[in-house]
């Protein structure tokens, strides 16, 4: 479980960083939208956990200080679920409808991979866009944090 809890200390580090650049690239709006997707996914997937979802817009039109209000909540979020959940949680399937309407189980664990490597994916885009428009992105390469003890 120690792994799980520092890829979401991580992902909470690499967020809050990459928002952080967005912010002082002056917003360009495709990083923001890319930003606003991260968080709504996080917190859809945080609702499918415990079967209670909430419905979430997954691409929506969120301020920059909307975003890191969401991205703050979920870092502080991910790392207390994980470290609650004993082995036998990990397997545990969740069914749940995708944005598509379609029907699927997941194990606890994959879902949590998924979140973590998700939002990194987006990142990634983010980064992108902030290069194009003359911007330097930040390095949240998760190897980095590790080496760099931003995350014990």
């Amino acid at each position: 479980m120690a792994s799980l809890e520092r890829l979401f200390a991580y992902d909470a580090w690499a967020n809050a960083e990459s928002l952080r650049a967005v912010r002082d690239a002056g917003a360009p709006a495709p990083a923001v939208r890319l930003m606003a997707h991260i968080a709504a996914a996080e917190q859809l997937w945080k609702g499918r956990l415990p079967a209670d979802p909430v419905p979430v817009v997954v691409w929506p039109e969120s301020s920059v200080d909307e975003i890191a209000s969401g991205l703050d909540r979920l870092g502080r979020f991910w790392p207390t679920f994980v470290a609650g959940l004993a082995v036998d949680d990990l397997v545990r399937s969740v069914a749940y409808v995708n944005s598509k309407g379609e029907s699927w189980t997941t194990s606890v664990e994959d879902i949590l991979l998924h979140v973590v490597l998700h939002s990194a994916y987006h990142r990634g885009q983010v980064a992108y866009v902030l290069r194009a428009g003359g911007a330097m992105p930040p390095y949240t390469d998760y190897v980095h944090c590790i080496r760099s003890g931003l995350v014990e």
